[in-house]
């Protein structure tokens, strides 16, 4: 099917907001006061991009709700110091909104966490719609975060692109029948996000303006 495409669903932590620094430092923070010295930055590393509760379900099944509610309330008070906007993807989105392009976020955090980072970086009024934790049964990478998504914006997944930073994002967009772009800042690094096969990789969130104008093949 030839055509442009007409949505791009976003990740949001990791693809849009550096929340890197933010998330290891929540997390070593919530399990060096439960956990002393059981956990380093390498084994935090793997809990960016699961849901906390997919997260804590594998470290102390019987602790998921007092590790996330703790986690969240460091989270919040670390958030404004510790997160930066990637390079250029405030002008990027203006760019591709301008041109017309539907935007989503699809997200496996809270509403209220995605919104406050919007706000940061000036981009509350920029996305169509915004699929939080909130909004779904299933994270990704189950379809439902991104086909809801699509079904709020209107558009056919086959005129979708869903981008992210992590496995999960990849997944769960080919889950959904979109096509998926990774990218290259990841913090798990590009070639594990390669393995991944996802179908474009960016180096820099400003290819996307190229990306949408590409025929779909």
């Amino acid at each position: 099917m030839s055509g442009m495409f007409k949505a791009m669903l976003f990740d949001f932590d990791g693809t849009l907001l550096d929340t890197n620094e933010l998330i290891e430092q929540t997390f070593l923070g919530v399990l060096g006061e439960f956990y002393p010295g059981r956990f380093t930055a390498e084994d935090v590393i793997h809990f960016n991009g699961p849901s906390l509760s997919q997260t804590f379900s594998r470290i102390a099944p019987d602790r998921v709700e007092e590790l996330t509610q703790a986690y969240r309330e460091l989270n919040l008070e670390l958030h404004d110091e510790l997160v930066r906007e990637y390079d250029g993807v405030g002008e990027t989105i203006r760019l591709l909104k301008a041109k017309g392009m539907k935007l989503a976020i699809v997200s496996t955090k809270r509403r209220v966490v995605i919104e406050r980072g919007l706000a940061l970086m000036d981009l509350s009024d920029a996305f169509d719609v915004l699929i939080s934790l909130d909004d779904v049964v299933n994270p990704k990478p189950h379809p439902e975060p991104v086909q809801l998504a699509l079904d709020r914006l209107g558009v056919d997944k086959a005129h979708a692109l869903m981008i992210g930073d992590n496995s999960h994002d990849i997944e769960g967009g080919r889950n959904a029948g979109v096509k998926t772009a990774g990218v290259a800042w990841a913090a798990k690094g590009e070639a594990f996000l390669a393995s991944f096969k996802p179908d474009f990789m960016l180096r820099h969130i400003s290819d996307l303006l190229e990306i949408g104008k590409e025929p779909i093949s």
